[in-house]
């Protein structure tokens, strides 16, 4: 049931951006307002049964599939059917609303461009703003840059990629509209703009709309998106179905209600993807307070093995039988400059990686770089010549409960320790710099892998995790040594950048959030958040 509309204050914009005037018109302030005013105080109630749900986990209840859902896990039903301009989905690049590396994105020879409000996006306002221009200019042909300190002229070829957006997640608000005197929910925020500007003209083109929906974690929050969807395509004058969602299982508890989360958008659901980063995070997360789920660096938590393997698996299955997509996740190296052996090696991984996914059944996978779109490409193309695989199936893979909360072995290291460190503040510092997807040590980082990184040093401060040293022996890992670490990696920071980049590039502000984060009594749900207020403070 939907909630009743809010009508008793106009939509308050806090902060100016260039652009503002042109993407928040009068009838689309009208437009969020009805959306939150709906949809709000049930987002704020699904958000209460996430910490609920947390609270049993901590108690020691661990996740499960549901009793209550076993007729849909069991049934023999699809989804409806996806428009044929999304069956052949074999390579996906991923990247920022920024206005260049969105036609570079569009114009790399990818089957689809997921456009991100989310992880790959700095949010600050005039950032967020000046996505919902580009995506206005996108849907009346005259998205195009000139970069005045280059010379170059950038402008979508005669062929581009198919777009798709991905509007921030449910946790999130925009703190600089506020509707009733409240922030709007972030995810509504892009969503209803995007929605409401250019449904209809993507519709006429059949090219959309699309969307991926981030973070989800029950089948109750795919209903919800679903009613969103039922909603907004009402009020913009959309057929039923028209909007096509894929889901992100990136969290946990969505990988035991994959089937659930299918049924509920089932008019409307495109596929599934593999949101690995994320989803490595939602494990530490999640079994935060069970010292038998500790997983080593970073680097040997792969998807070849363990939970990542089996939520990949258990992916496909689903996909599968219901008569969707199922989607790899990123390939997050980069190509190496001026480095043809390191270079070689990086695509020789992103290889391997696209092989191990067509092999599994997987119909179509991400990059995060240009470069890598013929990588990846050569693989689906030599491996899956029809346009997917969807009628090929895996129902003889049994997956139980604890397959999925399998740990990797292996070791935890120092120089592992003094990575998530490095990656975490660096980050977070270009995060707070307004940059959402930063090359590091030749991987595209986003939110994600820094968020892997600061749930990492809490968990293995929390349960004394054995630390192997570089120069022999093991030492537990302690809060103080922790600050001893950072603040020898600050010390290399400033060596590096001196004094003036130093406080220009906010490291002082991420290096505290970091370490307050990673000492923390209880794990932070996300650092972000934490990091948001310091942004709109700057901003």
């Amino acid at each position: 049931m939907l909630d009743r509309p809010s009508t008793s204050l106009p939509p308050v914009i806090l902060r100016s951006a260039p652009e503002a005037d042109r993407v928040l018109t009068a009838d689309a302030l009208t437009f969020l307002a009805e959306l939150q005013g709906r949809f709000g105080l049930r987002l704020n109630a699904l958000m209460v049964a996430r910490r609920r749900r947390q609270e049993r986990i901590d108690r020691g209840e661990l996740p499960d599939y549901l009793p209550e859902t076993k007729e849909i896990r069991q049934g023999i039903w699809e989804a409806a059917p996806v428009p044929p301009v999304l069956r052949d989905r074999r390579v996906e690049i991923t990247g920022p609303v920024d206005r260049k590396m969105m036609i570079n994105a569009l114009n790399s020879g990818a089957k689809v461009f997921m456009a991100d409000f989310e992880d790959a996006t700095s949010p600050s306002f005039p950032n967020i703003i000046a996505g919902h221009a580009n995506m206005l200019d996108y849907r009346d042909g005259t998205l195009e840059f000139d970069d005045a300190a280059s010379g170059k002229s950038y402008r979508l070829g005669p062929d581009p990629a198919l777009l798709i957006v991905r509007p921030r997640g449910l946790h999130l608000q925009e703190a600089n509209l506020l509707i009733s005197g409240q922030p709007v929910s972030a995810a509504l925020f892009d969503f209803g703009l995007t929605i409401f500007h250019c449904g209809r003209a993507l519709a006429a083109t059949g090219r959309g709309p699309f969307y991926y929906l981030p973070k989800l974690e029950s089948h109750d929050e795919a209903r919800f998106w679903n009613d969103v969807f039922l909603f907004a395509q009402d009020r913009v004058g959309l057929e039923k179905g028209t909007i096509k969602a894929t889901v992100l299982i990136e969290t946990l508890p969505a990988a035991f209600e994959m089937d659930e989360i299918v049924w509920q958008l089932r008019d409307h659901i495109a596929g599934l993807n593999c949101g690995r980063w994320d989803y490595i995070f939602s494990y530490i997360k999640t079994l935060r307070n069970h010292g038998a789920y500790v997983l080593p660096d970073r680097a040997e938590v792969t998807m070849d093995r363990a939970f990542l393997a089996t939520y990949a698996a258990r992916l496909v299955k689903v996909c599968h039988r219901r008569g969707i997509h199922a989607m790899g996740g990123m390939a997050a190296a980069i190509p190496v400059k001026g480095d043809p052996q390191a270079n070689e090696a990086a695509f020789a991984r992103v290889r391997a990686d696209k092989l191990r996914e067509v092999g599994m059944g997987h119909d179509g996978t991400w990059v995060a770089h240009p470069d890598l779109v013929p990588v990846a490409m050569e693989v689906f193309d030599a491996e899956m010549p029809g346009p997917n695989q969807i009628r090929t199936q895996r129902q003889e893979w049994r997956i139980e409960p604890a397959m999925l909360l399998k740990p990797h072995e292996g070791r935890i290291t120092e120089a592992g320790v003094r990575t998530n460190i490095t990656v975490a503040i660096e980050y977070l510092a270009q995060w707070l710099s307004g940059r959402g997807a930063v090359p590091i040590n030749n991987l595209m980082e986003d939110a994600a892998t820094a968020e892997i990184s600061r749930a990492q040093l809490w968990q293995w401060i929390r349960h004394g995790a054995a630390v192997e040293l570089t120069e022999g022996g093991e030492r537990r890992l302690t809060a103080d040594w922790l600050g001893e670490m950072v603040q020898a990696e600050i010390v290399a920071i400033l060596d590096r950048v001196g004094p003036n980049g130093f406080h220009r590039g906010r490291y002082a502000s991420a290096a505290r959030i970091v370490q307050e984060a990673a000492t923390a009594a209880v794990l932070p749900d996300f650092i972000t958040t934490a990091a948001y207020d310091v942004l709109n403070a700057l901003d």
